[in-house]
């Protein structure tokens, strides 16, 4: 089973304002977030919360029911001011012992499909022939987000501090890297600022 943790804690300090409850293509960022997530094959959503989490978990408790799903775990992170690491933190450690592999998931990359989701999974299985177990999206050159880590890396994962993801535990292990190339630039854009927004809005 693939696990993913979707970061939903930030403060978009760029944006100025919340920028998961922003609209794209009539869903909040957040919500675009799980639903992706929802009819790809991953087995487990762990959707964590921080800043203005009340306003977050009420767009996912009243979308479809979503937080009803057995396969969507809401969960806060009361850290999270202390950077995105403590956001990483709390979601895997919130992960099932059953899964096999990790997915760290940006919520604020609208344009990544079921599809995209899919294929770095299928890269996951192609790396583990290989003996890698870190799978990273890239198109021509640009790396780019969800990367993929097997679960033997948890305690990796969990030993990361600071305003950082898991760039750290990637540098650490190059030699465990697979590297997939994807068909779109759906894994490159993500929305830091108005300026991006607008431009996938638009």
């Amino acid at each position: 089973m693939v696990s993913a943790v979707v970061l939903a804690a930030g403060m978009s300090t760029r944006m100025g304002r919340n920028k998961l409850l922003l609209t794209f293509r009539d869903k909040p960022l957040v919500v675009h977030a799980v639903d992706t997530l929802l009819a790809s094959m991953v087995g487990e959503i762990i959707v964590v919360l921080g800043h203005e989490s009340e306003k977050v978990w009420d767009q996912l408790e009243g979308y479809a029911g979503l937080a009803q799903s057995p396969r969507v775990h809401l969960i806060k992170n009361p850290d999270y001011r202390e950077g995105l690491s403590t956001s990483v933190r709390a979601g895997v450690q919130a992960v099932s012992p059953q899964a096999e592999a990790i997915m760290i998931y940006l919520a604020d990359q609208p344009l990544l499909e079921p599809a995209d989701v899919d294929r770095i999974i299928e890269g996951f299985a192609a790396a583990k022939l290989e003996n890698k177990t870190i799978v990273v999206p890239f198109f021509k050159g640009e790396r780019g987000n969800p990367v993929m880590l097997d679960a033997s890396l948890r305690d990796s994962i969990l030993g990361i501090v600071g305003d950082v993801g898991c760039k750290g535990v990637i540098k650490r292990y190059p030699e465990k890297v697979y590297a997939i190339e994807m068909e779109n630039d759906h894994v490159v854009r993500d929305v830091d600022d108005v300026q991006a927004y607008e431009r996938l809005a638009g």
